[in-house]
């Protein structure tokens, strides 16, 4: 089994109690083996392995999941106690025929408080097989642990107090998750091998739009756009579909009409904090505090880029302008820092104010939740990342946790702001434009996330790095990453998750892959009609247009200038 970061369980305030009056997990469990009835082993060739323990009086228990395929073992151990004799009618139940007493029911043996018996817990490979027992025995992990200071791990509360001071208003859970967690191999198959094509041409642009102005294959020019990004003279036109600004099914004239409406609607909102009198901000903090973080973050963003570079650049006086009018339009959220990064390849791209503006609004749109004062949105990010993670490498999972960084946080940035900081400027257009395809499938960027965890696990295992190198190796990684390598690594990811028939629920619903009707096996995970997840083949593979093949190799050469470090607001 991966051992997983447990904390000390603390009782619940809102009446949903996960623990029993003595502290144990509601989902442990404890019986003689006089009482054993029999025990119900896996299907053949279903990637894991688990054992479902029947008693006498027909209740079943929870099924206890194997990792690393060890329920054998544990069953060879069992039959020094009792003897198991195939069902005659479902080879994959043991029947329990004759009873060999124990010295001890499992019931005395937890009742004994000794240390010396903690000891031979330790050394009997019978209670070492029983407390690989995912969270159904971590009790019996924890007195382990309890006695041994070599087991002993950062305390919880000292994590959470850390990163409460980095992340204000981030609650961590030191509780566990109620409800009985498996963690389980499941064979994703090799990845498969992924090349990118050139841009999109101009050319291929004008073809797919007929004499109106409408696109006739939205589907196809996304795919076209997914694999292998825009040439940079189409950007300014097409960043405007792709945020959602003008839509697809547009014709020419519609698009202009739309963009006089909102030119009008852009400059009276901007002439809303234009018009506030130098004693009228005086008693409005809120505006204020806005214009004073603004200020100090425009005059630090992307300031080597030509765009943006020099003193009174009016790249910038725009980059101003446009987020104090976003906080007339949306005032609760006003401004938070991160925002500026967002919005500074867009109006490189756009090279107009207004336009800058609403494609702005809908990016922000998009990333809304990462900024609100609760930050609901990169809670959720950071635990749909693990869930992909571990499914994708549980071993690198439980190395992280044992460095007690399992919580993933040196991925804040990434996902707060869609990688700004970690690609060069040119890289990030590309990046973004594939992004906003919304292919091959939901959440793309975080198996983005992924394939850059995936390609550095190796160093920061193999160099034992502890919290603070974790934290420092991927802060170093900012403009030293090959764009194009982590595409194609994360389109070969998804394609191995989509492909897996075996895919947990909760990894379906976070890609957005749509499920058959499928009704598990209360004890066992399967599906006992014999219907598999449907999983559906890639959208973009019937892009038939020449391809670039990915060098494979992340470009070591970093670039030279720096990036200033942002602390999340």
């Amino acid at each position: 089994m991966v051992t997983t970061v447990s904390f000390k369980k603390k009782p619940h305030s809102n009446g949903d109690t996960t623990t029993h009056a003595n502290g144990e997990s509601k989902w442990s469990f404890l019986f003689s083996l006089t009482d054993l009835k029999s025990i119900k082993q896996n299907k053949e060739g279903m990637g894991w392995s688990y054992l479902v323990f029947c008693l006498k009086d027909d209740v079943k228990l929870p099924a206890l999941h194997f990792h690393r395929g060890d329920s054998k073992l544990l069953i060879k151990c069992l039959e020094k106690h009792i003897a198991l004799n195939e069902s005659p009618h479902d080879e994959r139940v043991l029947l329990v025929k004759t009873q060999k007493s124990l010295s001890q029911s499992f019931e005395n043996l937890f009742d004994e408080p000794s240390y010396g018996l903690l000891q031979k817990w330790k050394k009997d490979p019978y209670i070492v097989t029983m407390g690989k027992f995912s969270k159904v025995t971590n009790y019996i992990v924890g007195s382990l642990r309890s006695s041994d200071p070599s087991n002993q791990r950062r305390p919880p509360s000292e994590m959470a107090d850390f990163f409460n001071d980095t992340i204000p208003g981030l609650k961590i859970n030191q509780q566990e998750e109620p409800g009985f967690e498996v963690i389980t191999r499941i064979d994703l198959g090799k990845q498969p091998e992924v090349s990118r094509r050139e841009p999109v041409s101009a050319e291929e642009w004008a073809k797919n739009m007929d004499s109106e102005g409408r696109i006739l294959d939205v589907d196809y020019i996304k795919r076209l756009i997914f694999k292998g990004g825009l040439c940079h003279t189409l950007r300014k036109e097409v960043w405007k579909f792709l945020l959602g600004y003008f839509p697809w099914n547009s014709t020419k004239e519609e698009r202009a009409n739309l963009q006089k409406r909102k030119t009008d609607e852009y400059f009276r909102m901007k002439l809303q904090w234009k018009s506030v009198s130098e004693e009228q901000e005086k008693r409005n903090s809120r505006l204020r505090d806005y214009r004073s973080l603004i200020e100090k973050d425009v005059n630090r963003t992307d300031r080597t880029n030509k765009f943006y570079e020099g003193e009174d650049n009016p790249g910038l006086i725009l980059l101003h302008d446009i987020l104090m009018t976003y906080c007339m339009y949306d005032f609760d959220l006003g401004y938070v820092q991160g925002m500026s990064d967002l919005l500074s390849p867009v109006l490189y791209v756009m090279e107009n104010e207004v336009d800058a503006f609403w494609c702005f609004v809908s990016y922000m749109d998009q990333m809304h939740q990462n900024f609100e004062e609760q930050m609901q949105g990169m809670k959720t990010q950071l635990i749909q990342l693990s869930h992909l993670l571990r499914l994708l490498d549980s071993g690198f999972c439980s190395y992280l946790e044992s460095q007690d960084s399992g919580y993933l946080y040196f991925c804040f940035r990434w996902l707060l702001i869609r990688f700004k900081r970690e690609f060069s400027f040119q890289d990030i257009l590309r990046l973004w434009e594939v992004m906003w395809t919304e292919l091959p499938c939901q959440n793309f960027h975080l198996l983005l996330c992924c394939a850059i965890l995936e390609s550095e696990k190796q160093q920061i295992m193999d160099k034992h790095y502890g919290f603070n190198e974790i934290l420092k190796h991927i802060n170093e990684l900012s403009m030293k990453i090959d764009v194009e390598y982590i595409l194609c690594k994360a389109e070969a990811i998804s394609m191995q998750m989509m492909n897996c028939k075996e895919l947990p629920q909760t990894v379906s619903e976070i890609l957005g892959i749509e499920n058959s009707s499928v009704t598990p096996d209360s004890d066992t995970g399967e599906d006992e009609s014999g219907a598999e997840l449907s999983c559906p083949t890639s959208l973009y593979q019937s892009v038939s247009t020449p391809v670039v093949a990915a060098n494979g190799t992340r470009d070591g050469a970093p670039q030279t200038a720096e990036t200033p470090s942002l602390a999340p607001a």
